[in-house]
């Protein structure tokens, strides 16, 4: 038997922030994307927001590859909110 939990966490302007990261970061997107274990075409699908849900195991490897932390962050009281 399995038991899923999924949630979501809406956060505005992920996208523009992870761009600039990237831009910071001045290393070229194909290396970036590679690093992160995706394509160009999907890294500029996160940024332009393309997409509708962003698994979060994802955004960590972008995470990583940038350096950075963009603060998306859940815990138990927020995640029995967003079931209700």
């Amino acid at each position: 038997m399995k038991v899923e939990k999924r949630i979501q966490k809406e956060v505005p302007g992920l996208g523009e922030k992870i761009r600039r990261a990237r831009k910071i970061d001045k290393r070229p997107l194909i290396e970036l994307a590679a690093l992160a274990g995706m394509s160009t075409p999907n890294w500029y699908a996160i940024e332009n927001e393309e997409m509708k849900t962003l698994p979060l195991a994802t955004l960590r490897k972008v995470e990583a590859v940038l350096g950075v932390t963009f603060g998306v962050e859940f815990d138990e009281d927020e995640d029995e909110e967003e079931q209700e």
